[in-house]
């Protein structure tokens, strides 16, 4: 009789490999405009966030970057119609169209509104919403404290500014939610109007500054950033490199990406510029001394959860370059927006590290929680 195998013990997985998962969704909703694959990937999205994400402050931010998508989306249909949204045949209803001045020729406000022009804000708007909440879905499940460790030497500068930045969504969904159990037990829950507005709002940003100050002083304290003596020359050629290299990683993407750019404005710049910052992060790492305390490694589990997203990405692309027509509806004509077998492939590939990754360690056993 054969024993059952163990279930591998909870342990958080390496950040860089939820980034790259989270960035790789990211970049296969770019790809396309079809409603039913982007909503695919938020369906996706958000099922791996519930199943790994832990009980970290920065897992709770996802509801918030959902309710961004969605404000997203609703602006986005909002300004086609407030801006002209009658170019189309099928005319849904009509507003009152407000004239404006000859030198303001082109711009319309209301009037006419078509169904092509408002479908046509609902697809860029999910487009950029499910993007949006890819990288809410990387924040809840990435610690960015271990982020900020892994980062190499010559980026602390931009690293902390980064990790600072990431954390303020999350800290301050913690914060509020602090402050209303507080109101709840003092008996403040029936207070409406500006009252119950300053008694929420002024204890939040209270508390984001003390956590902010904290720290500032506990990364001080453990004298993080400290470069040590580096000759001027040494600093300008370091900075000189990687500000030189990133533009011309951006460049080469912009090229790669494009199909009327020239083509020595694609991968031959992409790969000189990863070289030129290459070069500068290794020569800007030797000037910043570190000590790591139980450096996190990249195993079995972390590749798999970067090859998921990753394959999604490329997939899509791959979609784009043979059938492009399936991943973008027609507007005129009207059409049912109907997606290839492959892009659904793509999309349903990016679930993979809700079974493959570990489960995350919880700081609250489940029995007691409950």
């Amino acid at each position: 009789m054969t024993r059952p195998l163990p279930k591998p013990l909870p342990r958080a997985v390496h950040p860089g490999a939820w980034w790259l998962w989270a960035l790789g969704m990211a970049v296969a909703a770019g790809r396309t405009a079809n409603p039913v694959l982007l909503v695919l990937i938020l369906a996706v999205a958000g099922y791996v966030v519930a199943q790994r994400r832990g009980d970290a402050p920065w897992a709770l931010a996802f509801r918030m970057y959902l309710m961004l998508g969605g404000f997203i989306v609703v602006m986005r249909i909002v300004f086609r119609i407030v801006f002209g949204g009658g170019q189309g045949d099928t005319v849904l209803f009509t507003l009152p169209e407000i004239p404006l001045p000859a030198w303001a020729a082109g711009i319309r406000l209301f009037g006419p509104v078509a169904a092509e022009q408002v479908l046509g804000g609902l697809y860029d708007g999910l487009r950029l919403a499910t993007m949006v909440v890819c990288v809410g879905a990387a924040n809840a499940l990435a610690n960015p404290k271990r982020m900020l460790k892994a980062l190499p030497g010559a980026l602390y500068e931009i690293g902390t500014s980064v990790v600072v930045t990431l954390t303020v969504a999350p800290q301050l969904v913690e914060s509020v939610q602090r402050v209303r159990r507080a109101r709840l037990l003092r008996g403040g829950a029936g207070r409406r109007g500006r009252g119950a507005l300053r008694g929420v709002v002024v204890p939040v940003l209270e508390d984001a500054m003390n956590r902010s100050l904290a720290l500032a002083a506990a990364m001080a304290a453990h004298g993080y950033g400290r470069t040590g003596r580096t000759a001027p020359r040494t600093r300008l050629l370091t900075g000189t490199l990687v500000i030189v290299g990133l533009l011309g990683v951006c460049g080469g993407l912009y090229g790669a990406m494009g199909a009327d750019t020239p083509p020595y404005l694609g991968t031959p710049l992409l790969v000189a510029g990863l070289a030129v910052a290459a070069c500068g992060f290794v020569l800007g790492g030797r000037r910043v001394r570190r000590s790591t305390y139980r450096p996190d490694r990249w195993r079995g589990a972390e590749w798999l959860v970067a090859a998921s997203g990753a394959g999604a990405a490329a997939l899509m692309y791959a979609v784009s370059r043979t059938d492009a027509a399936s991943l973008y509806p027609s507007l005129s004509p009207l059409t049912w927006p109907r997606p290839a077998l492959p892009a659904v492939l793509a999309a349903l590939l990016g679930v993979l590290p809700a079974w493959l990754a570990p489960a995350p360690p919880r700081t609250v056993p489940q029995e007691a929680a409950a």
